[in-house]
């Protein structure tokens, strides 16, 4: 079973070289992408040769189409690689995983064959998606962007263009669908969303000026396409429970929990399923503890 790891990141570098050496494992690679906007030197300091860097880096924006595109560059590296990988993996540089690597796989072997992506048809008020992401016009980052958001509601406001817009007329027959930015997706599956986005210009054009596409494109294509009944929750734990648009440090609550859960379990809006990685781990120590939790658990087995 190899799996390909697709990281993205902009800052801490030291962060970054713990999770890729995690990962490490003689039927994966990983594969990550820094901010353009970042210094990229840091960061190969620190991984070294344990991990390829794209060439192609996309200067990212939180909630912008940006992460989309970063998004897709990691795919398409991975899928040109001469190792046929059968899962690709999209995750944060502050996620760690819960299981070694050698687990994940098992993982993988076990679920052949399924799509663990977060996705709920919109609008969801309980996931908190609102078609308001679809129909509210989203300038892009930059002041030209702004201007032509801020211009657009203007004429909106006056009555000289619709307020709102309509999606169905760039979405067609598509349901819209969100979840979470994270997923572990077949080959298979990553390859259809190539083509998709190839030959769907205008869907993809659609969602250059929405907020937080990076929760929508990918659930939507897939909802709407034959992989739907393959599709699960993701494998990626997040705390929410402090609110607000970030979720929760991992600290030691987490790791005590954890610990008592070798094999983390959640159930919710997104269904049922076992994790395998958590977000967000930004301090060593919880580094640290979660590779003495895994090394600890591997030893007993």
């Amino acid at each position: 079973m190899n799996v390909a790891y697709l990281i993205l990141a902009h800052d801490r570098p030291e962060q970054l070289a713990r999770l890729v050496r995690e990962l490490q494992a003689p039927s994966s690679e990983v594969f990550v992408h820094i901010d353009a906007h970042s210094d990229i030197e840091p960061f190969r300091r620190a991984v070294g040769s344990q991990a390829s860097f794209t060439a192609n880096r996309i200067p990212s924006q939180w909630s912008d189409y940006s992460l989309i595109r970063a998004a897709l560059v990691l795919m398409e590296t991975a899928l040109a690689s001469p190792r046929r990988f059968d899962y690709l993996v999209l995750i944060s540089g502050t996620d760690y995983p819960l299981r070694s690597a050698g687990e994940i796989e098992d993982f993988f072997r076990q679920n052949n064959g399924i799509e663990f992506i977060d996705s709920i048809a919109m609008p969801s008020e309980a996931a908190a998606k609102p078609l308001s992401r679809l129909t509210r016009y989203k300038g892009r980052p930059g002041p030209v962007g702004w201007w032509v958001g801020k211009s657009r509601r203007l004429l909106g406001e006056l009555g000289v263009m619709p307020l709102a817009r309509d999606y169905k007329r760039w979405l067609g027959e598509l349901v819209p669908h969100a979840g979470n930015q994270w997923w572990a997706l077949t080959r298979d599956a990553c390859i259809y969303i190539q083509r998709f986005a190839a030959h769907h210009p205008k869907f993809m054009k659609f969602y250059e000026n929405t907020h937080v596409p990076d929760e929508m494109v990918f659930q939507t294509i897939l909802a709407n396409s034959p992989f739907r009944s393959n599709m699960r929750r993701s494998i990626t734990y997040s705390d929410w429970s402090g609110g607000g648009a970030n979720p929760s440090e991992i600290g030691e609550r987490h790791i005590a929990m954890f610990r008592a859960n070798p094999r983390m379990r959640i159930d919710g809006i997104y269904g049922s399923g076992e994790l395998l990685f958590c977000r967000k781990v930004t301090d060593a120590a919880v580094s640290d503890q979660l590779a003495a939790m895994i090394r600890q658990r591997n030893a007993r087995m």
